[in-house]
Parts: C-alpha cells; sequence; structure tokens
C-alpha cells in the first residue's frame, strides 16, 4: 500500500462513527463524580485545586469506560493512585530540565512497556505522563504538590464510591460476553445451514474465557448463571460442525440434509434464547417448534452413523444450556448464589499481579518487539516535545507532548488514525467552546458547570470514535481554563498549535522507529501453523485414547491455537494497512495460506466433534498419525520461518498406513484426517517459490498493487462485487 493510500485509511478510520450501544447512565455517573469534587473544591479552596480535582475526576472516570474485567472502583482507584503519583514526583523533578527530562523520559519509557499487561494498563499508564506534563505547573512547594495529588487521588476515590452505591448492571460486561459468546455459536450454527463449511471466529469465545477469569473475591459474588455455559458453547461448537459438514455428517442432499438444517436452525434458536437470558437476567423462551425439532424418534430418525450421533450429542448440549439459562446454575446444582467448590480461571488480585506484570515486560525487552519499540517512541516523543513547546511562544506547552502520549499507540494505523482524529476533535471542541464562551460569557461558576457537561458528553461518545469524544474532551479543558481566568481568545490558538505539533510529532517518531507487521508475517504465520498442528495432533491423541490427561491436554492446545490465530489476525490487518512493500509472504500468498490454516483447523474441530467417551478402546494409528502431524508441522514451521519450502512425508505415510489398516478407527475420522492432509497441501502451494519465484512475485505484488491504487484514484477500478 502506498504512503497516499495509507494515509486516505487512516482519515476515514479516525473520523469513522462506530456503531455501538451508548451507556448514558455510565456516563452521568462518571460526570457526577467530576461534579462532587469540581464543586466544593472551587467553592471551598481555588481554581487551581479545582482544575486538579476536576484532573483526577475525569481521568479515573474515563478509566473505568476501558476493557477490563476488573471491577471498575479497582480501576477507578488505580487510575487516581497512579495519577497522584506521577503528579508529586514530576514536581519533585521540575525544577531543572536536566531533573525533569530524565524522569518524564524514564516515566514515559515504563508507560510504553505497560502496554506488554495489555491494552488497558497501557492506556492507563500514557494518561499518567499526560497527568504529569499538566500539574508540575500548579504547585509551588513541595507541601502544595501533596495537597495537589491528594486533591487528585480523592478524585479517583470519589468515583470509585460512586461505582459502589450506584452499581450500574453489575457483572453486565461479562454477562454480555457469556452471550456474545453463546450468539456466535448460535449465528455460526444458522449460517452452517447455507454453508456447510462456514468460517468461525473464535475470537467471542476467547473474550468470554478472559472475563470468566476472576479473582477469589469476585468468585464469591459471581452469580451462578456465569459458571457453565461458556464450557457448552466450547462443546457445541464441533458438534454443529460435525452435524453439517457433508463429509462427515449429514448428507449433502435429501432428508438427512433437511433434518440436519431442522436440528441447526432448532440449535440456533436455543442458542439465542440462552444468551438473551443471560443478557437480562430473565428466564429463557424458547419457541415450541425449536423444542419439538429437538426431539430424536429413535424408530423413524433419517440420521444415520455419525450424523446421528452428532444429532444426539447436540440435543444433549442444549438440553443442559437450557437448564443452565432457566435456574441460573449448572445443571443438576442448586440455584443459590456462590458455590463453595465451585471451579473457576484465576485472576490474580492486584498484588499477585506484580510478578506476571514485570515478567510480561521482561519478555518484550527486546529490539524488535513492537511494545518496545513504542516505549522508545513514547519516551523520545515526550521528552522532544517538552523541550520544543518550552521553546515556543505559546502558553500551556505541554500540551504537545501530552496529544503524541494520548495518540501515540504500537502500531501505525492507530497512531496514525488518533492523531487525525484527535486533531480534528480538537478543531470541533475548541470552536465550540469557543461560540460558547463568546455568547454567555460565563464565570468562574458557571464555567465549570460547563466544563462537568462536556465532561458527561465526552463519557457519552466515549466508545463512538476518539474523534467524536476528543471534541467534548476539548471543549471541557476551554472551560476548565476558562474556570481558572484565563481568555479563550489565548486557550484557543495555543491548543490548536499544540496539538497538530504533538500530531506531528507522533506520526514522525513512527516514520523514524517503525515496527512494521508486515516483515513478522511470515513468523507469525509459522507460529500459527505450530500451534495447529499441535491442537490437531491433541485431539488425535485424544481420540485414539480417550483419557482425562489427554482431553486436557487436547484444550491446553486448542488454547494455543486461538490465540496464535488471534496474533496472526491482528498482524495480517495491521500489515494490510501499511505503507510497506510485501516481504517474505506477498498479500495474496499471506490470504492463500491464511485460508489453507483456517481449513486445517476447521478440520481438527471436526476430529473433536467425534472424540469417544473415556473408557473407549485405543485406535493406534490414529496415535501415530498424531505424531507424524506434530513432527512435521514443527518442522514446516521452522521451513516458512526460514523461506523455505515446507514438507509433509510423515504425514502421508502415515495417512497411508491409516488407510490400509481397515476398521480401525471411525471412517468419519479418517476422512477428517483427509481433510487436515489436503488443507496441508494447500498450505504449502501457497508459501512455496522458487528464488526465481519469489523476486518476480515480489515484483508482480508490487506491480498489482500500484495498478490497483492508480485503477481506484482515476475511477476506473472494477465495481465492488455484491454491492
Amino acid at each position: 500500500m502506498s504512503w497516499l493510500r495509507a494515509f486516505g485509511e487512516v482519515v476515514r478510520s479516525g473520523l469513522t462513527i462506530e456503531e455501538t450501544r451508548l451507556e448514558p447512565l455510565l456516563a452521568l455517573r462518571a460526570a457526577a463524580g467530576v461534579a462532587i469534587v469540581v464543586g466544593p473544591t472551587l467553592w471551598l479552596v481555588s481554581p487551581a485545586y479545582a482544575a486538579s480535582a476536576a484532573l483526577g475526576a475525569f481521568s479515573a472516570g474515563g478509566a473505568t469506560f476501558q476493557r477490563s474485567w476488573r471491577p471498575r472502583k479497582v480501576v477507578a482507584l488505580g487510575a487516581g493512585a497512579g495519577l497522584a503519583l506521577s503528579t508529586f514526583v514530576g514536581y519533585l523533578a521540575a525544577g531543572r530540565l536536566v531533573t525533569l527530562l530524565p524522569l518524564l523520559a524514564v516515566w514515559a519509557f515504563a508507560a510504553g512497556m505497560a502496554w506488554a499487561v495489555g491494552t488497558t494498563a497501557g492506556i492507563l499508564a500514557a494518561t499518567t505522563v499526560g497527568s504529569m506534563l499538566v500539574t508540575i505547573t500548579l504547585p509551588t512547594s513541595v507541601e502544595r504538590a501533596l495537597e495537589h495529588a491528594g486533591v487528585i487521588a480523592l478524585g479517583g476515590v470519589t468515583q470509585a464510591v460512586l461505582i459502589l452505591v450506584f452499581p450500574i448492571r453489575r457483572w453486565g460486561a461479562h454477562r454480555d460476553a457469556l452471550a456474545d459468546a453463546l450468539a456466535a455459536v448460535a449465528d455460526y450454527a444458522r449460517r452452517l445451514r447455507h454453508d456447510p463449511t462456514a468460517p468461525f471466529d473464535p475470537e467471542p469465545l476467547m473474550t468470554a474465557r478472559d472475563a470468566a477469569a476472576v479473582t477469589p473475591s469476585q468468585a464469591r459474588t459471581r452469580p451462578p448463571v456465569l459458571h457453565g455455559p461458556r464450557g457448552l458453547a466450547e462443546r457445541i461448537r464441533p458438534v454443529v460442525a460435525a452435524l453439517a459438514d457433508p463429509d462427515v455428517g449429514a448428507p449433502a442432499e435429501g432428508p438427512g440434509r433437511d433434518r440436519a438444517r431442522e436440528l441447526l436452525d432448532a440449535a440456533a434458536d436455543v442458542l439465542d434464547a440462552a444468551a438473551r437470558s443471560i443478557r437480562r437476567g430473565t428466564p429463557a423462551e424458547v419457541r415450541p417448534e425449536s423444542m419439538d425439532a429437538l426431539r430424536v424418534d429413535e424408530e423413524h430418525e433419517v440420521l444415520e452413523g455419525p450424523a446421528r450421533q452428532a444429532a444426539e450429542q447436540l440435543v444433549e448440549l442444549l438440553g443442559e444450556a437450557l437448564e443452565i439459562a432457566e435456574c441460573g446454575c449448572a445443571p443438576g446444582g442448586n440455584p443459590t448464589p456462590g458455590h463453595a467448590r465451585a471451579q473457576f480461571l484465576v485472576r490474580p488480585t492486584m498484588l499477585r499481579l506484580i510478578p506476571v506484570v514485570v515478567q510480561a515486560v521482561r519478555r518484550e525487552l527486546r529490539p524488535d518487539s513492537p511494545v518496545f519499540r513504542h516505549a522508545v517512541r513514547l519516551a523520545a516523543v515526550a521528552t522532544l516535545g517538552y523541550l520544543i513547546a518550552a521553546r515556543l511562544p505559546l502558553g500551556h506547552g505541554y500540551w504537545a507532548p501530552l496529544a503524541s502520549v494520548m495518540v501515540m499507540r504500537p502500531d501505525f494505523h492507530r497512531t496514525y488514525a488518533r492523531a487525525v482524529a484527535r486533531f480534528a476533535g480538537t478543531l470541533a471542541g475548541v470552536a465550540l467552546a469557543t461560540g460558547v464562551v463568546r455568547a454567555l460569557g460565563p464565570d468562574a461558576h458557571a464555567s465549570a458547570a460547563l466544563a462537568v457537561v462536556s465532561a458527561g458528553l465526552s463519557y457519552t461518545l466515549n466508545r463512538t470514535g476518539y474523534a467524536y469524544s476528543q471534541c467534548f474532551t476539548a471543549a471541557y479543558v476551554v472551560f476548565l481554563l476558562g474556570m481558572g481566568g484565563q481568555a479563550w481568545k489565548q486557550t484557543v490558538p495555543e491548543r490548536v498549535v499544540l496539538t497538530l505539533l504533538g500530531g506531528v510529532l507522533a506520526m514522525l517518531a513512527y516514520v523514524v522507529f517503525p515496527a512494521w507487521e508486515t516483515t513478522r508475517l511470515s513468523g507469525r504465520l509459522a507460529d500459527w501453523l505450530a500451534a495447529n498442528g499441535r491442537y490437531a495432533a491433541a485431539v488425535l491423541r485424544d481420540y485414539a485414547e480417550p483419557t482425562r490427561e489427554h482431553h486436557a491436554a487436547m484444550r491446553r492446545a486448542l488454547l494455543e491455537s486461538r490465540k496464535a490465530r488471534a496474533t496472526w489476525q491482528e498482524a495480517y490487518d495491521r500489515a494490510r494497512r501499511e505503507p510497506v512493500r510485501p516481504r517474505g509472504l506477498t498479500s495474496r500468498e499471506a490470504q492463500e495460506a491464511q485460508e489453507a490454516l483456517k481449513a486445517f483447523g476447521r478440520a481438527a474441530m471436526l476430529m473433536e466433534g467425534h472424540v469417544p467417551r473415556a473408557g473407549n478402546g485405543s485406535v493406534p494409528e490414529a496415535e501415530r498419525f498424531a505424531e507424524a502431524l506434530e513432527t512435521d508441522t514443527a518442522k514446516s514451521a521452522a521451513a516458512v520461518r526460514e523461506h523455505r519450502n515446507p514438507d509433509w512425508g510423515r504425514v502421508e505415510e502415515a495417512l497411508h498406513a491409516w488407510e490400509k489398516a481397515a476398521g480401525k478407527g471411525s471412517p468419519a475420522v479418517r476422512r477428517e484426517a483427509e481433510l487436515q492432509k489436503r488443507a496441508l497441501e494447500d498450505l504449502a502451494t501457497a508459501v512455496s517459490r522458487t528464488p526465481l519465484e519469489r523476486d518476480i512475485g515480489s515484483a508482480r505484488e508490487e506491480q498489482r498493487v500500484r495498478a490497483a491504487a492508480a485503477a481506484e484514484s482515476d475511477g476506473s477500478g472494477p465495481a465492488h462485487r455484491g454491492g
């Protein structure tokens, strides 16, 4: 992709309105927290203290809108404490540049490395850098610095108290995550009616698993309905796929196919009902015709063999899902809250999180890590922006590095899109605030009220797009400075110019020290191939000898495969938006390889649907095929990483030996093994090239991209298929 096209994508992405459900009650509560600390401090103390209080309450309130499965009051308290600490430490070094700049660089670098823990940690850490830049200009002594830090921390405490006193949809995010997982499987079943090989995106199941990890204190108060359905969704997914697949399930045409469609439609209806029940906390309601369709008649059932086995298993699992949704507990359990011996995924407490954070950061401390490069860029831009702005004949020079810190992300597209969105939102926000100030001429108390209203609107639009939330954030800052007695004629031009400067610095930093995903695609693909191979081998071993240990190993391998797929998908999506020439893998090869690995993973999932219960006889041929599969995928992953051609010799030999052993194992499982081999061959076709073909392929890819860009620019490109 050329730089011109990449920048066009950036502008469109930065100004796009994201379709999401607004949460006005949450926004009202967070805005009330700002009002509660700003009003009294303005009335009893001074505008400077009111500004510090507003900073703490506004930032802590914004932190509660970040995606985190911890209680929101804990997030608010953590944000307030971090802001207070950065304020006080920043003031201690603010006397001279020789002490302030090293501290700012180290703090910004640590904030950048916080992305190793997760998105929420990275965003909150960047907020503390912004707090340091803003508040070091307010205190005049160490005692005053402590007071300002205490007032900022008070803002976080206020937000936490409001969350505790006025809970809104307690466990709502966890309910939504679980309901989304069930709804995703329901949609999958519905799509399988028309496309038996439809793909499935496991992201909702991964999100539900992340949401299911709780601390011991959360486990004592978690609603019983959140205990069981996630595991059922995981078990239902391979069963509906095995039922719909014409190779290993229902026949492609005839009464068997009609019956499979009927069962899939009923399954989707039941899963949607269970999702609605969990999301709303109401009993599940299913159409009577769907319940009738789920009755398997022993005498008149048209499905046979593996298809009938899948149908019976599906009916059993859906019955469990309905039982959980209707009574709010695990099957056969007591619908009273709090199971003393209930198993749950453990999330470390705040103190036990420290070694986890240290380990995550240590893994990213390497020159080729995107997180490490982001931390270096953040440290450099924060210090350079502060130096440049300090030399300009403008007040509030901290706005330039503040804008840079808040828009920078570890990847190219989000950094550039947020820079564009922040500048556009700032322009709109200061224009709006300027018009209000000129029309009303508010005093300090009226400005404080307008700032609270702007904060509430910023919270409300938090998830509709950064530009639109930033619009009211900019207005909030103008009103806040007006509360302190500064005229809009001073603050508005400064804010616009310095925000533009900060955005430009953030963009240039990525050009000077990038972390392109395009160059890593081969490694990401190799990791996914190896993880998929381990998952497929684990499924085969569980089929060959069904034991509890093999089933647990299969589950672990599945989670690793999903993680590798998500990493590849994220890298692939980023690479498609980068203005970099393809290296190693062209975009066409990457697409074909991705489809082949999805087909390979799907074949393993189909095989998982036919794993027998524990205690069945062993199948040595399946064990030998598992060994060959794991060995070949591991070696081929190394070959893909080194741009060599993969080889599936052991897989072919093991499959041929299995085919010769007539009557050993299920014919459906052998067909699924053949599907795996076919997918691996497609992968080899996608990535295997001679040295000459590599050179020609790269040249053709670059030529094709240029031609597509030229056709798009002059409007002569082909019309989009399907409208």
